[in-house]
């Protein structure tokens, strides 16, 4: 199985994420520097928290109206908006026109728009592709997602302050093609059972029983938590422990060049994205002949404990060592995760589930969050065994509910295969 032999979807979808992604990594992450330059520190902080609840509240409509009116729709519409928002964006950054406002306001579309797409994308690639090929699909799209975000930082690190207007001019283009790829070369991948006209309050209770049906699925919350727990850890890298590098890691000499916490953070990130961008494509033929279930569980284990350690340490060298290991564990656990992920919603409300599953982002940040505060009234050892007791919690969670999990996934799998051979 390769990528050739992928569904036509799912080759554009890569593709074109792959495109989007890149040009966007040139531009959003910098966009809090390009607002606090027009608006003060304050309400730069809370426009931007506005725009995250948004995109949360957003990601779960997403989900509802990609069950209720099918994938396609939503995205064609949400990409023609996203396109307008982006064009707008480029004419109020040109040498003719200049707004910050508007370019909030357009920003913020692009958000709504996004988190509308994200569940139906998702689940649409889990529509027209078969069980056995989703690990590797998700691991190509893996390291296709972190090679587009480290070549789209390096370019828009160099060109975002001299070249906006350029940058803008580029995110329009690329919209406009992923809106032709879409229109044109996609065809819709779930027509839903019931599409009997409600009231706008009709929507939102369909909305709410929906989303307390999801709530009701013990297997999937648990799991949906536990993942969440042990993502954190990973997520910690950009709060506390960047944190006490800059503080505690003292200025060293690294092949002529003085390293402090803070370029020693940079490093480490640089470090797990060169491994993932290398290692992707192989870790997939490696595991392939093993047991996921047992795969996860050490996976995430291993994760745990590399985290566990660079939380702690300043030494250099056994910086470097435990970046690799996590970074061999996360490559090893991303496929897998998404593997059983895929398998465990019902068909009729996959994008409910896997909005709810894009949440996962912004919990473990909230952890994070709370981490750093509570890192204030602890010591490093105290924050290590708090950070790591989240981890520990997670792969607990995930032994609970693991021979549940494994019956509910080769469940899923017999009725596929019933279902193809039917057909």
């Amino acid at each position: 199985m390769g990528f050739l032999q992928f569904h036509r979807t799912i080759k554009i979808r890569i593709i074109e994420s792959f495109l989007s992604t890149a040009i966007g990594s040139m531009v959003f992450p910098f966009m809090a520097i390009y607002f606090s330059g027009y608006f003060s520190v304050n309400t730069t902080g809370l426009l931007l928290l506005i725009n995250g609840f948004i995109g949360i509240a957003m990601n779960l409509y997403g989900g509802y109206f990609s069950d209720r009116f099918g994938r396609k729709k939503l995205i064609v519409v949400a990409e023609l908006l996203r396109f307008l928002a982006f064009m707008t964006m480029m004419v109020f950054n040109s040498p003719w026109f200049h707004s910050p406002l508007i370019t909030f306001l357009m920003f913020t579309i692009h958000t709504i728009c996004s988190a509308l797409i994200g569940p139906a994308n998702q689940a649409m690639l889990i529509d027209v592709s078969k069980p056995d090929e989703r690990k590797l699909m998700y691991t190509i799209m893996y390291w296709a997602n972190n090679m587009s975000i480290a070549l789209g930082g390096i370019l828009g690190g160099l060109l975002f302050k001299e070249h906006l207007f350029e940058l803008f001019i580029a995110l329009s283009a690329t919209s406009l093609i992923a809106l032709m790829l879409i229109t044109f070369f996609i065809e819709e991948s779930f027509v839903p059972a019931n599409t009997k006209k409600t009231t706008l309050l009709g929507q939102s209770f369909q909305m709410f029983s929906n989303y307390l049906a999801v709530f009701r699925d013990k297997i999937f919350i648990v799991y949906l938590l536990a993942g969440v727990l042990i993502l954190s850890m990973e997520f910690q890298l950009g709060n506390y422990i960047s944190i006490r590098l800059a503080k505690e890691f003292p200025e060293q000499n690294i092949l002529g060049l003085s390293i402090d916490g803070i370029g020693i953070t940079g490093i480490l990130r640089a470090e797990n994205t060169i491994l993932v961008v290398i290692f992707a494509l192989f870790i997939t033929k490696m595991i392939s002949r093993f047991n996921d279930r047992y795969l996860l569980f050490a996976s995430w284990s291993i994760f745990v404990g590399a985290y566990a350690v660079i939380s702690y340490t300043n030494h250099l060298w056994l910086l470097f060592i435990t970046m690799f290991v996590a970074s061999i564990a996360e490559l090893t656990r991303v496929p897998i995760e998404q593997s059983y992920l895929a398998n465990l919603p019902p068909d009729h409300s996959r994008s409910s589930y896997l909005a709810l599953s894009e949440m996962r982002h912004n919990l473990s940040r909230l952890i994070c969050s709370i981490t750093v505060a509570a890192s204030a009234f602890l010591s490093n050892f105290e924050t290590t065994i708090l950070i790591t007791s989240f981890g520990g919690i997670g792969i607990l969670m995930l032994l609970f509910i693991a021979p549940a999990l494994e019956q509910r996934v080769r469940g899923k799998l017999a009725e596929k295969e019933e279902v193809s051979d039917s057909a």
